[in-house]
């Protein structure tokens, strides 16, 4: 693939930058809804102004030119990418159907999803060599495990939406920074050979 040819493709560090920073950006808007004024404005601009800059960095960082990628990554058609989504979609409707069918409290539903989003991580990060998946993947999971330890102890909804939630959202946006650190330094290592 010639180097014109390899520019015109979305490199992983956009597609997973769009994707972070799109469902960051969900986690936050949707689990500040039950905080008070002004927070709930204030956390919201927040997270879409870090959204939007990131966003640039990343477009910035493309323009540049992603340093080539290791060869037998076969991102989203490598079975081991679909095991994961489908562990990952079975366990969040699943755990949500026994959270708020069965058990009925809605409340921990974002705890749930923090916990499975974040495990769904890790397969990822050993079938695609990505070890910053084990650091947004853990973080998110402890997230959720915060969020379930808030509730035990009396936490309300909207402390454990910040917690499990706008606490994973802003997860998300820490990924996107480090995976353009990484980019940055592979671009620089690649200049210095």
């Amino acid at each position: 693939m010639t180097e014109t040819d390899d520019r015109r493709r979305l490199s992983g560090l956009m597609i997973g930058s769009l994707v972070a920073l799109s469902m960051g950006t969900v986690f936050v808007v949707v689990n500040s809804a039950a905080l008070p004024s002004p927070w709930r404005l204030v956390i919201r601009v927040a997270a879409v102004l870090v959204a939007v800059t990131l966003l640039a960095l990343v477009i910035r960082a493309e323009r540049a030119g992603a340093p080539s990628e290791e060869g037998d990554i076969q991102g989203f058609a490598d079975r081991r990418y679909w095991y994961a989504v489908l562990f990952e979609v079975v366990a969040l409707f699943g755990g949500l159907y026994v959270i708020n069918g069965v058990l009925k409290k809605p409340e921990v539903a974002v705890a749930w999803v923090a916990v499975v989003v974040g495990l769904h991580f890790f397969p990822l990060a050993w079938a695609w060599r990505m070890p910053l998946y084990y650091g947004v993947g853990g973080a998110m999971a402890v997230l959720g495990v915060a969020g379930f330890v808030a509730y035990a102890a009396g936490a309300s909804a909207a402390t454990i939406g910040l917690i499990a939630g706008v606490g994973s959202g802003f997860a998300l946006y820490i990924a996107v920074v480090a995976g353009l650190r990484d980019n940055r330094a592979r671009r620089v290592a690649a200049a210095a050979r």
